[in-house]
């Protein structure tokens, strides 16, 4: 009953609108970094959530200044001042914050200012009964099923049973990255390894952007389906392309997606607006 929100442009608050997403179930906003594409919806989401008289409590996670910005325009950030509680907690590079579902970590990427990425990992489920055998030793489901969970030996029908013997494999919770405005994909390392999902940039393709008069600090479909095809990433999603591949340009986004396909063989997705996508437990991104 509450999601997450990675970065918010202007007007995020106008699109939550168009979806099936509702201000009053927003727990926590992460800022990849102080760009205003990434981070100028803040101000409009927070006067929306006070007007609507949204009042539960809202956290907020970016890079040193975000405080300041926000103060600039709310001078008391009080819950008697908001109608709600707001916490802001700015973050260093490579800190790890826990969640009840996953854990999240802040990792440093190349762009004009100090940008990151933020690798997820669900929290792996190890507790799971092997029900179906226990059936079999005549244990219907009651309070000892808890006491297995718990690791705690029971005796059944004069029998014992030790918790190492009915308890599933552990099953590995999923990982991904969502990265902010990065020029160097590769520079997320070890992190790319067999992860299930990455959400990055791709601004240009490689021929646009080595002709660009003045070069910008973002990646290149090349370079982005090379790093995530390098480290077998199985998922991708690119974001943030640039407005000159739009159906009403020559350039259109097939551009970008070829482009990337051409070194990478994963699954890869080209996001829109309002695009729903869900990672599942089989580790396959789909369209929704």
């Amino acid at each position: 009953n509450k999601w997450y929100l990675f970065d918010c442009g202007e007007a995020t608050q106008h699109q939550i609108m168009r979806s099936s997403l509702r201000v009053g179930k927003l727990n926590t906003i992460f800022i990849t970094h102080l760009h205003g594409d990434h981070y100028y919806g803040l101000l409009g989401l927070l006067s929306s959530k006070k007007l609507d008289k949204v009042f539960n409590p809202l956290t907020i996670y970016g890079p040193k200044g975000i405080r300041k910005f926000i103060g600039c325009a709310f001078a008391d950030l009080s819950f008697e001042h908001l109608g709600y509680h707001l916490k802001i907690i700015e973050y260093e590079v490579g800190e790890t914050f826990m969640f009840d579902m996953f854990t999240l970590k802040v990792l440093p990427l190349v762009h004009s200012v100090e940008s990151v990425a933020f690798y997820i990992k669900e929290n792996d489920t190890s507790n799971k009964l092997n029900e179906e055998k226990l059936r079999a030793e005549g244990l219907e489901p009651s309070p000892l099923y808890g006491e297995l969970k718990r690791g705690r030996s029971i005796v059944f029908q004069g029998k014992e049973l030790k918790p190492k013997d009915y308890m599933l494999e552990p099953v590995l919770g999923r990982s991904l990255i969502i990265a902010g405005d990065n020029s160097q994909p590769a520079v997320l390392g070890d992190y790319l390894n067999d992860l299930d999902l990455l959400v990055h940039e791709c601004t240009y393709t490689q021929d646009v952007y080595d002709h660009l008069p003045e070069k910008v600090q973002h990646t290149t479909a090349k370079d982005l389906g090379k790093a995530a095809e390098e480290k077998h990433v199985k998922n991708l999603i690119a974001t943030h392309i640039n407005p000159r591949y739009s159906k009403n340009s020559k350039l259109g986004v097939e551009m970008v997606y070829s482009e990337i396909k051409d070194g990478y063989r994963g699954r890869l997705f080209i996001a829109n607006d309002l695009d729903v996508y869900v990672l599942g437990k089989d580790r396959e991104v789909r369209k929704v």
